[in-house]
């Protein structure tokens, strides 16, 4: 089998395509890349960004919007309209990165400093573009807005609509402690995106993996609460002492040996849903002299598409149940802070099979599943919402001139991997907004 691109594509769709991927270059995905990155966009304030990608789409003749949350957040979606006798499907994105590219909020919890790769400014390494989010998730938004653009320019003669959508708040994060409401992060642009009407047939999220993915984990999380005495150290000999932090650290230890068994049980299809205590919070840091009494401890706890957030709460309370078992007198409680149910698309559906053949014709074999997944994206916001999504992305890069750590692997991209997946995501949207509803009604919706 050939690597070939567009192979099983009939000869209108072949041509079409070809005439996008004609407009699709590395100069101008780097420009695109180059430009989003420069411009901050941490949670709680895409505002800026998301009016910068509207501004540059419709210069390619897209009919764009900006879609404000609040006064600093905002969505921003293009649309290239057919002639009504097709599905729409829409190329989504979020735009909002996880750290912020600011000492004052980063450090120390990103590391000893903030490194290049840390701040929203671009570098260019000859095929890669480096900087605050260069990868996840602005080099997937520019190729969702390379390819609307292409398309646009090719002149395409579509029949369902072409939505491009870049959303506000697609990171697993609640507000920042800086004056944003706290309708911030978790999917928040996405779900408003829908409720504003910006809807389609079908829906392609770019985010990182070089795969086809139809089903992904969901998360829950915990605010669990660990109790103790308040005394003073000059007491601890002659006073009731029982210390909420060193019980936590004990809660911590028993937790993380339970997320083992909790995946374990719970692998199934391509995910492996994971858990983590993220964060702890206690005492004061003005005087090392007393004990808080309380110890607060943060948990994300992944679920897969047939775990349910009632489901995962009932485990995690076991669980918290089984050790205080093990800890004699530990006085411990558990509250789900945050509930987002995992998703699941029929790999049958239509556009499951138009982005797997695609893959299978890019790669020159049949499609290969990824396994072992834990991670969350907005797919499952649009899942929920009823429209059929896959989530299709880059691979991190591996080969470059430093080292690719967690943060790195966020914050550098490949052209030439861009290229790649603009040119999935045209093929897979000249397959699916050519056609009639009516060739589309024997598929899976």
């Amino acid at each position: 089998m050939s690597a070939d691109g567009l192979a099983g594509l009939d000869d209108r769709r072949r041509g079409w395509a070809e005439e996008a991927w004609r407009h699709v270059t590395g100069d101008r995905l780097r420009e695109l890349i180059i430009g989003l990155v420069d411009i901050p966009s941490p949670t709680g304030d895409e505002g800026p960004l998301a009016a910068h990608i509207a501004d540059t789409l419709a210069i390619s003749g897209c009919r764009t919007e900006v879609q404000p949350l609040d006064d600093r957040q905002a969505n921003a979606w293009a649309r290239l309209e057919g002639d009504g006798t097709g599905p729409d499907l829409m190329l989504y994105a979020p735009i909002d990165t996880l750290t912020v590219g600011e000492e004052s909020e980063d450090l120390p919890w990103i590391g000893p400093e903030l490194r290049d790769d840390m701040r929203p400014q671009a570098t260019v390494y000859d095929d890669l573009v480096v900087g605050l989010g260069a990868s996840n998730p602005k080099g997937h938004a520019a190729c969702v807005m390379m390819a609307a653009e292409a398309i646009g320019l090719a002149g395409v003669p579509l029949t369902g609509d072409l939505v491009a959508a870049f959303g506000a708040g697609g990171m697993p994060t609640n507000a920042r402690p800086v004056g944003v409401r706290r309708n911030t992060g978790q999917g928040v642009g996405c779900s408003f995106l829908l409720e504003q009407g910006v809807w389609t047939d079908y829906a392609v999220i770019a985010k990182p993996g070089w795969t086809v993915s139809w089903d992904e984990v969901g998360l829950v999380w915990f605010e669990v609460t660990v109790r103790g005495t308040h005394t003073y150290v000059g007491s601890r000999h002659r006073l009731p002492y029982d210390n909420a932090i060193a019980r936590a650290g004990e809660v911590t230890r028993y937790l993380e040996e339970w997320f083992v068994e909790y995946a374990e049980r719970h692998t199934s299809g391509t995910v492996a849903p994971q858990g983590i205590v993220s964060s702890v919070h206690g005492g004061w840091p003005r005087t090392a002299a007393v004990t808080p009494a309380s110890c607060t401890l943060m948990v994300d706890l992944r679920i897969g598409p047939d775990t349910t957030p009632m489901r995962a709460k009932r485990e995690f309370l076991a669980a918290i149940d089984t050790i205080r078992g093990k800890l004699p007198g530990l006085d411990v409680s558990a509250e789900m802070a945050v509930a987002i149910p995992g998703t699941r698309t029929d790999p049958e559906s239509w556009i499951c099979r138009s982005a797997t053949a695609g893959w299978a014709a890019f790669e020159g074999r049949e499609h290969e599943v990824i396994r072992g997944n834990s991670g969350a994206t907005d797919a499952n916001i649009l899942r929920n919402r009823g429209i059929p999504t896959v989530r299709v992305g880059m691979p991190k890069v591996v080969e470059a001139p430093f080292g690719i750590d967690f943060a790195r692997g966020m914050n550098t991209v490949s052209v030439r991997a861009m290229e790649k997946l603009t040119r999935h995501l045209i093929r897979t949207a000249v397959d699916t907004v050519t056609r009639t509803r009516a060739e589309l009604e024997g598929a899976t919706a």
